[in-house]
C-alpha cells in the first residue's frame, strides 16, 4: 500500500514517514512506550531547567552550560515528537517537503548545537580542575553567554547551504522516506540532482563540528587525567574525578548512537529496515531521554535539591 502511495506522489511534494516495516499491526502497542519516553524527555528536562532556574547555588557557569543543554534536548524531543507519534498512532505518515526540510534542519542543528555544550562543559571541567584558581575569573557570566551565543550560531548558520538547497532538488525516486522523520542523508537518497555539494560539504561540517568537538573533548579529559594523577591524596583525586562523571557519560550518550547510526547506514545495507528505524529513533530520543537521569543522579547539588523539591511538594 505504502508503495503505491508513494508512486502515485513521486512527482509531488509529500512524503512517506516510515515506522517499523512490517509490524504496523503492532503500532498500538510501540506508541505506548514511545509516549512514554517523550513524556520522561519532557518532564526530566523541564525539571532541570526548573531546579536550576529556581535555585540559587546553582547559578554558575557549570550550570548553565546544562540548561543549555537542557534545553536543547527539550527542543530535539518537541522537532520529532509530532511525526514519530502520528506515525505510530495512525494519525499520518505523510509530510510535506517544507516541513521535512524543517525538521532536517531542527534535527541536524540542534546536534550540532548538543555537541557544542557538551564541548564547552568540557572546558568548564578542564578549568575547574587544572585551573581552579582562576575559574571564576575565566568563565564569568558575559564570557558563557558568549560561549552560548557562538554555539547557536555556528549550529544556526553551518548547515544552512545544504538545507536551502534541498528546497530546489527533484525528488525522483519513490517519496519513501527510511525513518520516522527527516534527515538531510535521507532526503539526498531520494534526490535526482546534483548532490556532490550537499555529500561533500555534510562531510566536512561532521568532521569539523561533531568529530572535532569530540577530539577536543577527549584531549581535555588527557590533561584532566593528568592533572588529576598528580594529587598526592587519592581521596582528592576521587573527589575531581566525581565532578566529570555525569559529563563523560553525557558524552557518551551523545556519541554512541550517532556513531551507531552512522555504522548501520554505511554498512548495514543487508540489515532488516527495522534496525535502521530502531537506531533512527535512538539517535534522537535516547540523549533527550538520558541526560536529565545522569544529571539528577550524578550531580549532587541538583539530587539534593530535587529531593528537597519533592519532600515539600509530598508534605
Amino acid at each position: 500500500m505504502i508503495m503505491s502511495a508513494a508512486s502515485s506522489i513521486i512527482n509531488s511534494s509529500i512524503f512517506i514517514l516510515t515506522g517499523f516495516p512490517g509490524l504496523d499491526q503492532y503500532y498500538p502497542w510501540f506508541s505506548i512506550p514511545f509516549s512514554s519516553i517523550y513524556a520522561m524527555v519532557f518532564l526530566g528536562n523541564c525539571l532541570v531547567l526548573h531546579v536550576i532556574r529556581t535555585e540559587p547555588s546553582l547559578h554558575q557557569p557549570m550550570f548553565y552550560f546544562l540548561a543549555m543543554l537542557a534545553l536543547t534536548d527539550l527542543c530535539m524531543g518537541l522537532s520529532t515528537v509530532h511525526t514519530v507519534l502520528g506515525v505510530l498512532w495512525g494519525l499520518s505518515q505523510e509530510i510535506g517537503l517544507d516541513a521535512c526540510i524543517s525538521q532536517t534542519y531542527f534535527v541536524h542543528g540542534l546536534s550540532c548545537t548538543e555537541s557544542g555544550v557538551l564541548l564547552a562543559m568540557a572546558f568548564d571541567r578542564f578549568t575547574a580542575i587544572c585551573d581552579p584558581l582562576r575559574y571564576t575569573s575565566i568563565l564569568t557570566n558575559s564570557r558563557v553567554s558568549h560561549v552560548m551565543g557562538a554555539i547557536l550560531m555556528r549550529s544556526a548558520l553551518s548547515i544552512l547551504p545544504v538545507i536551502i538547497r534541498l528546497k530546489f532538488f527533484h525528488y525522483c525516486r519513490p517519496h519513501i522516506l527510511s525513518h520516522s522523520f527527516c534527515l538531510h542523508q535521507d532526503l539526498l537518497r531520494l534526490a535526482c540532482s546534483d548532490i556532490r555539494f550537499n555529500s561533500f560539504y555534510a562531510l566536512a561540517l561532521v568532521i569539523c563540528t561533531l568529530l572535532l568537538d569530540a577530539v577536543l573533548i577527549l584531549i581535555s579529559y588527557v590533561f584532566i587525567l593528568h592533572t588529576v594523577l598528580a594529587i598526592a591524596s587519592r581521596e582528592e583525586r576521587l573527589k575531581s574525578l566525581q565532578t566529570c562523571v555525569s559529563h563523560i557519560c553525557a558524552v557518551l550518550v551523545f556519541y554512541i548512537p550517532i556513531i551507531g547510526l552512522t555504522m548501520v547506514h554505511r554498512f548495514g545495507k543487508h540489515l532488516s529496515p527495522s534496525v535502521h528505524v530502531l537506531m533512527g529513533n535512538i539517535y534522537i530520543l535516547f540523549p533527550p531521554l538520558m541526560n536529565p537521569i545522569i544529571y539528577s543522579v550524578k550531580t549532587q547539588q541538583i539530587r539534593s535539591r530535587m529531593k528537597k523539591w519533592f519532600s515539600l511538594k509530598m508534605k
